[in-house]
């Protein structure tokens, strides 16, 4: 069918899955041997056994505030925390850096000398981006890695690019007028700018495509780009890992990149969940520079079951739907999602919880709503209200409810006060 980069996203499933496993040992090997905080991570772990989804999911998972707080201890011997492979002259490991970015936090993550770095090019390629055209990148060039994504996703497939930038709106309009592009890579809410104000000025954009990240599009405003003439995709793309997921011309959901393992785990856990659950999403990235194992996203998304009509054989997730770190502060004590899950695995007639939080100001109330098959055992309500005061040091009320009742979002902890 036509965009697809290349053979890989149409090979055997079970091909394209032997060979992720096959990989999984080699690149653990790389980071216990030269990333610092890896191998204190996966200390113990024999690489060669790791050739499964199963023995991935044992390994634990390094959540982004855990990546930062390595940084910030390190800052002054390692800006990376030890988990990138390769630095410049003066750190532990020297050679490989092209360039080095900041994102909030501040977190830093390295580029190095790979083409198309971030492999990007597979969703501009599923956006119908082709070799030849000439891409208006909006994303900032000003620190963060976003606009470099794009642009070496561009490069790799052909593209010249326009490095627009963010803001400048006028200017930005008159480049357009003068060069007449025929893509755009940005964030949608940008675009919409750009598309308004041309209209505006009795302007009509040449831009017909466009792929577009950082922010949710909705299917309104997927629909509204469509009435202005512009096709519009996202993809799903974060600084630390590149691309993970992006959209095809099928519009159901998102097929998930070639060059990482994603796995949906239960917020607060490492525990994957069934397909279809929602839950947080993990990365391994098969990057031998930023060999990042099990990374924790923070993001919250499922796993679609079948494949993409458009012919591509990969895993497909639903989209973004929600952050996956709930934690929240009750009579002021922090709660986390991790505490839950403590709670949880302490009963093997718990399946799932989720904790609720309601009131006013100053009179916080929570409760445990527990899936089980025992709707009426009372003793089992007793033993979950003394785990819940033991794990978290607070008194709650416990619901025994039944099997498969508990919203499928992704919610470990659902805050509901009013703050009115």
């Amino acid at each position: 069918m036509a965009h697809h980069l290349d053979a890989l996203e149409t090979r055997d499933p079970e091909a394209r899955e032997a060979a992720l496993m096959a990989a999984l040992p080699d690149q653990i090997a790389n980071a216990q041997k030269n990333s610092a905080a890896l191998a204190e991570i996966l200390q113990g772990v024999d690489p060669t056994l790791v050739t499964s989804r199963a023995a991935l999911a044992r390994l634990p998972v390094t959540r982004k505030y855990q990546l930062l707080e390595r940084q910030q201890a390190l800052r002054a011997q390692d800006p990376f925390g030890g988990f990138a492979t390769i630095g410049w002259k003066g750190m532990v490991r020297s050679a490989g850096v092209r360039r080095v970015y900041q994102s909030p936090g501040p977190i830093y993550e390295p580029e190095g000398h790979a083409p198309d770095y971030w492999r990007a090019a597979r969703a501009m390629a599923a956006a119908g981006f082709e070799a030849g055209d000439l891409v208006h990148n909006c994303f900032s060039y000003h620190l963060t890695p976003g606009a470099w994504i794009m642009e070496s996703g561009a490069h790799a497939l052909g593209c010249a690019v326009i490095p627009g930038g963010v803001g400048n709106t006028e200017q930005q309009l008159a480049a357009v007028a003068d060069l007449r592009p025929v893509a755009y890579s940005g964030t949608p809410s940008f675009l919409k700018i750009l598309i308004e104000k041309a209209a505006e000025a009795g302007q009509k954009l040449s831009i017909t495509k466009a792929l577009v990240s950082g922010e949710a599009c909705p299917p309104s405003l997927r629909d509204w780009f469509t009435q202005q003439g512009v096709v519009a995709y996202q993809c799903y793309a974060t600084a630390d890992v590149g691309l993970i997921a992006y959209e095809t011309a099928a519009r159901e959901g998102l097929v998930i990149d070639e060059g990482v393992i994603v796995e949906i785990v239960r917020p607060g856990t490492g525990d994957p969940v069934p397909v279809g659950e929602v839950g947080e999403v993990v990365v391994t990235v098969l990057n031998p520079d930023y060999p990042l194992i099990r990374f924790g996203t923070g993001d919250l998304s499922a796993i679609l079951p079948g494949t993409c009509p458009t012919g591509r054989t990969g895993q497909r997730i639903k989209g973004w739907v929600g952050r996956a770190d709930q934690t929240t502060k009750i009579r002021g004590m922090f709660v986390h999602p991790g505490q839950v899950a403590e709670i949880v695995k302490r009963f093997p007639e718990v399946s799932k919880a989720r904790l609720v939080v309601t009131g006013e100001m100053a009179n916080d109330q929570m409760a445990l709503h527990v899936e089980t098959g025992l709707l009426a055992d009372e003793g089992l309500k007793t033993r979950v209200a003394d785990a819940v005061r033991d794990v978290t040091k607070l008194r709650g009320e416990v619901h025994l409810v039944a099997q498969g009742s508990l919203a499928n979002d992704g919610k470990v902890i659902e805050d509901a006060r009013s703050y009115q």
